[in-house]
């Protein structure tokens, strides 16, 4: 974004809003990461360790889930370049 017609005050609060929706979003992704996986590799409540098997899942889900989150990403990034080149 462009704040060069903020004065110097405004520009530091912008970009504190900023940083604080993207901490923001970055949570809601972290949260979202953990209840999904938990939801779908915590079988055996019997003992702390996670059994070879939830480890193994878990390991699958962060991983689909990080590389669906870079290609929805990457996505969005080309299509906010086409939608600047079309103006």
């Amino acid at each position: 974004m462009d704040f060069s017609q903020f004065n110097g005050a405004e520009q530091a609060h912008m970009t504190k809003v900023i940083e604080k929706k993207q901490m923001q979003d970055f949570m809601k992704l972290y949260s979202g990461l953990v209840e999904k996986c938990f939801n779908a590799c915590a079988q055996d409540f019997t003992s702390k360790a996670l059994t070879t098997n939830e480890s193994t899942c878990v390991q699958n889900c962060t991983d689909k889930f990080l590389k669906h989150s870079e290609r929805v990403g990457a996505r969005f990034a080309e299509h906010n370049a086409e939608q600047m080149q079309g103006k």
